[in-house]
């Protein structure tokens, strides 16, 4: 046996591969290739480190290079080559010069794990976590995803990558971002939640494990990262309920880390259960109005009444529905029942002269159909649209005022009320008051409760005040328990009050009880 030979299994024994460069250049090169198929002698030689590999990497080789002096060994270079096939591979390179050679510098290279996918440039940039959830519900609408497989959405949280700004966080963060996007179900559905958190939606097929990537990607930037990674999928849910529950997802997430996309596949789950649980109850009416009676602040005598809805044998008020109901899509179809219970109320023998005002939700304007359903429902009754007042609430924003103000202006027109409800606290007040027109204002429960220890609530409420009576609208104070919220409110002008002062709610309009130790229950006309 040569002593060539011997040598040759000596250096495979502590190395994969064998090269020589001269400068930047392969002049040899021999031994196993990044991945199967790939000879370094026929894909390397006579070509310069930067057809093979990163430019991060080629600046550490090249580094490491001109330090060398002679008959001295490297320490260990890591570095990342790429296949040419797409992926890429980790490896440990060591440099020696050898006087006998010089220039030529002898090198051996250790692989490092398996080879996985090359990051190509960022084409698309990562979204927030609004875009994730508007991608979210195109991708679903579009019905451009088969289920099966269908779409999942992983949370990724890499710690530690965001702690320092130095150029290997920098390119480490790069890498990642470019995997995560790479990896996404349409290369433009992955999202930076938080320098270290992520999110992403993949196809349903989809099992590589992208924290094996992730660490690799970290090591090829001399970074020793982990990420951890955890994965909940859609499966053929509504879109509504889908971006519901990722956006509760995600605000859990940026709080508690992966552990809350460990329960996002049950949050989904409760969703689906309580959208179907809701649906049904308003398919069956299974719920129940109760009567809050609204006096005039001046002869404390009963205005109208607000008809409330409560679930769960009449105790529970539905505020936690509602919301889902809202981002569901499912309220309007609510609405409409809560007014044909209130309708049917109003006609009933011996409540000819009650007036009643129900709630609808704002997002119930952003189409014709709640108006025409109401006024289908009290088309034969003329007399009953006269005793009707919607409350617009502000739970949910109206994004289309021009249009929710024609709706509006359809229900006066046929003689039905319409009241602003909780004005004054929500974002949108303003823009309410100035797009819709209406006949009364509810101001927010806020007002009566703060306006005796914050004198800025009364200059608050003084102005909106003021500006009611310039629009020629009537106004209501809400949550009014005691008699000296109820003088303040009638001090500054406010017509009418509502609260448990005046009266609780109660299974049937009481007209007849009385609402003060001094007065009696009377029905008046809207003014």
């Amino acid at each position: 046996m040569s002593i060539k030979s011997r040598l040759l299994g000596m250096a495979f024994a502590a190395s994969d591969v064998l090269l020589e460069l001269d400068g930047e250049t392969v002049t040899f090169a021999i031994g196993a290739g990044p991945a199967p198929g790939v000879d370094p002698g026929a894909a390397w030689t006579s070509r310069a480190l930067e057809t093979f590999m990163g430019d991060a990497s080629r600046k550490r080789v090249t580094t490491a290079v001109r330090a060398l002096s002679p008959g001295v060994r490297s320490g260990p270079v890591e570095v990342e080559v790429l296949t040419g096939d797409g992926r890429a591979r980790r490896a440990v390179l060591r440099a020696f010069l050898l006087p006998d050679l010089a220039p030529a510098v002898s090198c051996a290279m250790a692989w490092q794990g398996a080879a996985y996918q090359a990051i190509a440039p960022l084409t698309e940039p990562l979204l927030d976590a609004r875009g994730l959830l508007k991608r979210l519900s195109a991708l679903l609408t579009s019905g451009s995803i088969p289920n099966p497989p269908g779409v999942s959405v992983d949370f990724v949280e890499v710690p530690g990558l965001g702690e320092l700004d130095d150029e290997a966080h920098r390119n480490a963060s790069q890498r990642i971002e470019a995997c995560l996007q790479s990896a996404s179900v349409d290369g433009a559905s992955a999202a930076k939640l938080a320098p270290d958190r992520f999110a992403l939606m993949r196809s349903g097929s989809d099992v590589a494990d992208l924290t094996v990537e992730i660490r690799a990607l970290c090591a090829a930037e001399g970074l020793d990262i982990s990420a951890q990674a955890s994965r909940a999928d859609i499966g053929a849910v509504e879109a509504a309920v889908a971006v519901r529950t990722l956006r509760l997802a995600l605000s859990e997430y940026l709080k508690d880390g992966v552990t809350a996309g460990d329960r996002f596949g049950e949050r989904l789950r409760r969703t689906v259960e309580n959208a179907d649980r809701f649906r049904g109850i308003v398919r069956a009416r299974d719920f129940t109005l109760v009567w809050q009676p609204i006096v005039s602040l001046d002869t404390r005598l009963v205005h109208h009444f607000e008809a409330l809805s409560r679930f769960g044998g009449g105790q529970q008020a539905p505020t936690g529905p509602i919301a889902m109901a809202e981002e569901l899509g499912l309220i309007e179809d609510f609405d409409l029942a809560v007014a044909e219970k209130a309708v049917s109320q109003l006609r009933k023998p011996g409540f000819g002269l009650v007036k009643a005002a129900v709630n609808v939700s704002g997002v119930s304007l952003a189409d014709d159909r709640y108006v025409e359903g109401l006024l289908r429902m009290t088309a034969s009754s003329p007399e009953v649209r006269k005793r009707l007042m919607v409350e617009i609430t502000e739970t949910a924003a109206v994004a289309d005022l021009d249009g929710a103000n024609r709706r509006v202006q359809a229900l006066r027109e046929a003689d039905i009320k319409v009241c602003l409800d909780d004005y004054g606290v929500g974002a949108a007040s303003l823009s309410y008051l100035r797009k819709l027109s209406v006949d009364l204002l509810k101001m927010d429960g806020v007002f009566a409760r703060e306006i005796e220890e914050d004198p800025k609530v009364g200059t608050l409420a003084a102005n909106i005040l003021e500006l009611c009576r310039e629009l020629k609208i009537q106004t209501v104070a809400e949550m009014i328990e005691t008699e000296a919220q109820a003088e303040i409110m009638k001090s500054l002008g406010v017509d009418y009050g509502q609260g448990w002062l005046f009266g609780r709610p109660t299974e049937t309009p009481v007209v007849a009880a009385p609402v003060s130790s001094r007065r009696k229950g009377e029905v008046l006309g809207w003014g």
